[in-house]
């Protein structure tokens, strides 16, 4: 099989979530955002590995618990952060309050 679609695919997908990473307001959503870009680079370390070198699927097994991980540590510090400032929404807990 011929790896450069995937690679594309990945390309698209990872430029998507920085994309929205750097427009989203919402918290939850540049989290979101924050996972489509690792699983974007997941799909192209598979893509790598289709050309005969297996490493990038033990790769993608670390990228994965990564994400995991930041899923459940992300989750606890934004429902935190909701309850002290009242919102999820970034540009709100900068300002100052009276």
């Amino acid at each position: 099989m011929n790896p450069t679609y995937y690679l594309l695919l990945s390309f698209v997908l990872f430029g998507l979530g920085a994309v929205g990473v750097v427009l989203r307001k919402n918290t939850l959503f540049m989290l979101l955002n924050l996972e489509l870009m690792m699983n974007a680079v997941g799909l192209a370390l598979v893509a790598a590995s289709l050309t005969g070198y297996l490493e990038g699927q033990l790769i993608v097994l670390m990228v994965l618990a990564v994400a995991a991980s930041e899923v459940a540590i992300g989750i606890g510090i934004l429902v935190n952060l909701v309850r002290l400032k009242g919102s999820p929404m970034v540009d709100l807990w900068n300002r100052e309050e009276p």
